[in-house]
């Protein structure tokens, strides 16, 4: 048997079709248009939910003609679900056609929205240990009703991309689940839209969908999608999550006191926890782990993009090469390579520091290798003093797997073995939830049977003084600059 995973993303969508012991038989992208995938104005990030449904149904269509090209049958893939952006507002009409385009989560037009929000439900973001910003599609839904009240009156549903892409094959319309309805205002502690939504902000209730966990069942594709993507007609689909949760499943982080470093552009933090974590600056927020559990998670605004910006794109392979041979160094780098910090803490001002000289560029790229480990092992000290547990390996994603050096340099300096999935994309951690939902008992028997490790690194003893020392004194930079308490 087989399942299926979908990731609509930015740029655009990807159908991986994966055995339940993880290996994968088909997968296949289709882009958006160039004209989807920029801003169109400062501060403004919207696209065309029509184009995803062309990418999605092409992606599908590809990955299903591959896996019957490989002598397989479509009635051999057992279940299906969807992955997408998370705080991305779709408005639809009853037939489930877009009412004007996607507000992106990283449109900023409702920041003075997601402060009145926030006024009003000050009480329920304590509660849920969060706050409510502009990502968050509730701050989006108010800054339109201001601003475009007709379209709230136009839609008769108010949806994230993964609840649009599933009534698109499904025909089920009004549903979503539990980590993509939290940025909406859902309370997930007591599983219910709280009334403030429509007494205090005037928004109907009754557009919003009916929330239940990931992985569970939603509907099955119709005969109309059949056709367009050549899956069978009845397969079942599953309630989806938001594209950093699935990652987080695909990299193997589901049992408590597990955690999952994806170092790409910046550095996000995602695990698990038995109990809710409460932040009171702000810097993290929990989603529902499908188990009953707790997925903390925050995100810092460095991460490998100082690797991109400061050195030759030619020269990293030879400079990734010979890191090790210079280090530790003795320079101390924060590498946030734009104005402001949003975790390990938060500094609206903040700005990265390099001290010291270096003897060479080989060394100064080991520095900069360092300076995201010591981040990441703040982060992870700040995880640990809100209360949650992290464990001795941690899993590892993104384009920072792909430099050896600042994996070694990263497990000497946080003292913990690190896993490199195979498959660390959404669209495998999509493929898990449905296998999830169809054959196993908890995510995280689906992920032991699923998830394969390209490679484990240990951290070698003999540096942990040398990288200790050093990580103390860059704290004390940090501190100097007002940066930590």
């Amino acid at each position: 048997m087989y399942v299926l995973g979908i990731d609509l993303g930015t740029q655009g969508a990807r159908a991986i079709i994966a055995d339940l012991e993880g290996q994968v038989n088909s997968q296949a992208v289709s882009d958006f248009p160039l004209d989807q995938i920029a801003s169109s104005s400062p501060g403004c990030f919207e696209q065309d939910p029509r184009t995803w449904r062309e990418a999605v149904f092409d992606a599908l269509a590809q990955a299903v003609a591959a896996f019957r090209q490989a002598g397989n049958s479509p009635d051999a893939i057992a279940a299906l679900s969807v992955i997408s952006t998370s705080g991305t507002l779709c408005l639809v009409d009853a037939d489930g056609e877009p009412v004007g385009p996607a507000i992106m989560y990283s449109d900023s037009r409702a920041s003075q929205a997601a402060a009145q929000v926030q006024a009003v439900a000050g009480e329920l973001a304590a509660k849920l240990g969060t706050g409510f910003s502009a990502s968050f599609a509730l701050s989006k839904l108010h800054w339109l009703q201001q601003e475009q009240p007709h379209r709230l009156e136009q839609a008769r549903w108010f949806l994230s991309p993964t609840d649009l892409v599933i009534g698109w094959l499904s025909g089920t319309w009004g549903r979503t689940d539990w980590t993509n309805a939290l940025k909406w205002g859902y309370d997930i502690i007591d599983l219910n839209w709280p009334a403030l939504i429509e007494r205090d902000l005037h928004l109907p209730l009754g557009k919003l969908p009916a929330v239940q966990a990931p992985g569970t069942p939603i509907g099955q594709i119709t005969a109309q999608a059949a056709a367009r993507t050549g899956l069978s007609a009845g397969t079942p689909v599953m309630a989806g999550s938001t594209d950093g949760t699935a990652s987080q499943l695909a990299s193997g982080a589901v049992r408590p006191g597990d955690w999952n470093s994806t170092l790409g552009t910046t550095l996000v933090l995602k695990g698990v926890s038995e109990h809710l974590l409460r932040d009171p600056l702000g810097r993290i927020y929990c989603h529902r782990h499908p188990d009953g559990y707790w997925l903390p998670g925050g995100a810092s605004s460095t991460g490998a993009d100082c690797l991109t910006q400061r050195f030759d794109a030619r020269r990293l392979d030879a400079l990734n090469a010979a890191a090790l041979d210079h280090s530790p160094t003795d320079l101390l780098v924060y590498p946030l390579m734009r104005r402001g910090e949003r975790f390990p803490f938060t500094k609206p001002d903040a700005t990265g520091f390099v001290l010291g000289e270096a003897a060479n560029e080989a060394a100064y790229f080991a520095a900069h290798l360092e300076g995201i480990a010591y981040v990441e092992r703040l982060s992870y000290e700040v995880i640990e003093e809100l209360g949650a547990p992290v464990g001795d390996t941690l899993y590892v994603a993104g384009g920072g797997t792909h430099s050896l050096a600042g994996l070694q340099i990263r497990a000497d300096v946080l003292g913990r073995s690190l896993r490199v999935p195979k498959v660390p994309s959404g669209a495998m951690g999509a493929a898990i939830l449905a296998a999830r939902g169809r054959f196993f008992p908890t995510l995280a028997a689906a992920a032991a049977r699923m998830i394969h490790f390209e490679r484990v690194v240990e951290p070698r003893p003999e540096y942990q003084a040398a990288y200790g020392e050093r990580y103390q004194r860059f704290l004390q930079a940090c501190r100097e600059r007002g940066y930590l308490p």
